[in-house]
């Protein structure tokens, strides 16, 4: 996780110190990679977040929606900025008409410190870096509820905005069956070993010394070993890019930390009509 949001966070407690540095008449050296990881495990989230507000936000934040997310997602006052009111809140022919002293700002994943997306293959990864994109839905999904909070922000003007929310059934989605299946894998220690396929693709730490790296092939039988453990089963985040209406038979779940450079990759197929797990990258 040295790119993307975790640069972002860590560019700005850098040059924050740096110019602090500078003010005092002492210079501050550059500390390595290990020593910003060690930083951005210690600072709290509500302090980065802080921090980010008070920078101003560059003109290049609308030219791909992910810079622009990270802004409006971690500044208050840009996010009210960077929406269409009155905004349609709801489903049907007639959603609640939300106005700007009614809006109640929305943090999306930065208070749990990690996010997700779901991905059809590794390729949906390059449409973050489309700029002629115009139109992206951010899904905040209760697995729990069976819900799905859709945001649909479109680039009017040139700019990112926030024009409508739409809450709808989780079944009602193109990632029905996958979510359904994730919820019960997730959260069910007995379920998620029957979910194995034969052979699993695994990259990641050696169970036996976690200095190494091991890649290669791994049975249910050493699941065990090498499973990441507590898996996200409350909310999830995906983000769409573009319209996409297709159900795949593959799915993608990429979790990625904001500020401790964790990252991991599991991929699913569906075969004979069930889920199966049949990679994991860690």
């Amino acid at each position: 996780m040295k790119k993307g949001v975790y640069v972002v966070v860590i560019s700005c407690v850098c040059m924050m110190l740096w110019t602090a540095g500078c003010k005092e008449g002492k210079p501050v050296a550059m500390a390595d990679s290990t020593a910003l990881d060690s930083m951005a495990d210690t600072i709290a989230m509500d302090t980065l977040e802080e921090l980010i507000a008070e920078q101003p936000i560059p003109k290049a934040a609308d030219e791909l929606f992910d810079d622009f997310f990270f802004n409006f997602a971690s500044n208050r006052k840009f996010q009210v900025s960077r929406i269409r009111f009155p905004l349609a809140n709801g489903k049907g022919k007639k959603p609640v008409a939300v106005t700007a002293k009614e809006w109640k700002t929305e943090r999306f994943y930065f208070p749990q410190n990690f996010y997700t997306q779901i991905l059809d293959s590794k390729k949906d990864l390059q449409l973050s870096k489309d700029t002629s994109i115009n139109q992206v839905k951010v899904e905040k999904i209760f697995l729990d509820r069976n819900q799905v909070k859709s945001y649909h922000f479109n680039r009017l003007n040139g700019q990112w905005m926030l024009t409508s929310v739409e809450d709808q059934h989780i079944g009602e989605g193109r990632n029905a069956s996958f979510l359904s299946f994730y919820q019960h894998f997730a959260t069910d220690s007995l379920f998620q070993a029957e979910s194995l396929n034969e052979t699993i693709d695994f990259k990641g730490p050696d169970p036996e010394d976690d200095s190494k790296e091991m890649s290669g092939t791994i049975t249910p039988e050493q699941w065990e070993e090498v499973s990441p453990g507590e898996l996200p089963s409350g909310v999830l985040y995906n983000v769409v890019y573009g319209e996409k209406f297709t159900k795949g038979n593959q799915k993608i779940l990429l979790l990625r930390g904001i500020s401790n450079g964790q990252e991991l990759e599991m991929t699913f197929k569906r075969m004979g009509g069930e889920w199966k797990l049949v990679k994991l990258v860690e």
